[in-house]
């Protein structure tokens, strides 16, 4: 049996201000408009394309946990992915642009609103109002595979002398070609291919949003965890849940491989101890939020994410006099009930 001490717990904590960005993350890194993004893998390698980038958690969750920091007008270029793609924002105002070309149209999301992309189809966003702004993404599946450029991403790249190998590893040419005699270079999608990655009508595309003030305003009275002052919405539920939740708000016809929730709980509120048997990873939007157990706790603040233990026996709590809330990804299309501790 795992001892979780006070240092194991930390481990499995990341601090908002202790991510570790990556500047050279993609292929599109030299691109202008693309130069100031950066890039975090928090759980899991994602989909980040250079051997630069820091990961801070690598144990498996069956989904992997991102981020992105953009300035104002920083565009994340048009890509496709093979597992599900969600985004959460945390600050910020973002659009989301769909189509090879970003000629499908495009959807505006801002803080704590979520979205989940189809897969096999061409998305990108930009960073719409001033300031910096962070969103998180959750991937589904262990490995997500790789990412598949629009081809004028390709093209821009080549420009700039970038590179990707067919194992999806970014080289950067523009200081000669002897580094390219021992690998086997992606050669771009072909036109065959892109017509496959349609985009779904905008109409369509709507249903894979949920708007931070309609989740918050519609929490499930039938969950577990409901009691004075602590809510739990559902976001992502591909199906009915043994923990009762019903489908939707997003459910996808497409696999999404985990549940989103949102939790909520009022000044003094607190969920007593229990365990899941599923992955748990909770990141905060807004407020603090008291995660204890056995032997220890810990604050989270807006920013931070943290995994908890596979069937350690832990609390929440609000001790602040604002509302906590947080994003609770579950590594499950269909969790189990919590196990409370008589």
């Amino acid at each position: 049996m795992t001892l979780w001490t006070q240092e194991a717990m930390n481990a499995r904590l990341v601090r908002y201000a202790d991510l570790i960005p990556c500047r050279t993350a993609f292929i599109d890194t030299k691109t202008p408009g693309s130069t100031e993004k950066e890039n975090f893998t928090i759980i899991g390698a994602g989909v980040s394309e250079s051997a630069d980038q820091h990961v801070h958690i690598t144990e498996k969750h069956g989904f992997n946990i991102g981020a992105a920091r953009q300035p104002f007008g920083c565009v994340n270029s048009q890509h496709s992915h093979d597992t599900a793609e969600v985004f959460m924002i945390h600050s910020g105002r973002w659009r989301l642009l769909f189509g090879p070309n970003c000629e499908d149209g495009s959807l505006e999301i801002g803080p704590g609103d979520v979205c989940s992309v189809p897969i096999h189809m061409f998305r990108g966003f930009e960073k719409v109002d001033e300031g910096k702004g962070m969103l998180f993404t959750v991937l589904g599946e262990d490995d997500p595979g790789k990412v598949t450029w629009a081809p004028a991403v390709f093209e821009a790249a080549a420009d700039h002398g970038l590179k990707l190998t067919k194992g999806g590893m970014l080289i950067d040419t523009s200081d000669g070609d002897y580094k390219l005699k021992e690998v086997e270079l992606e050669d771009g999608i072909d036109p065959d291919a892109i017509a496959e990655l349609r985009t779904p009508p905008l109409e369509k595309l709507q249903e894979c949003i949920a708007t931070y003030d309609s989740v918050r305003q519609a929490p499930n009275p039938h969950s577990p965890l409901a009691a004075e002052g602590v809510e739990e919405a559902g976001i992502i539920t591909p199906r009915p849940t043994r923990d009762g939740f019903p489908a939707g708000p997003i459910s996808g016809w497409w696999p999404q491989d985990f549940n989103l929730r949102l939790l909520t709980l009022q000044t003094g509120a607190y969920v007593p101890l229990h365990s899941r048997q599923e992955a748990e990873v909770l990141i905060v939007q807004e407020g603090t939020l008291e995660v204890s157990w056995a032997d220890g706790a810990i604050v989270m603040g807006a920013g931070d994410t943290l995994t908890v233990p596979i069937g350690l026996v832990h609390a929440f709590r609000n001790t602040a006099s604002v509302p906590a809330v947080a994003f609770v990804a579950r590594g499950t299309e269909d969790p189990g009930l919590p196990v409370f501790q008589s």
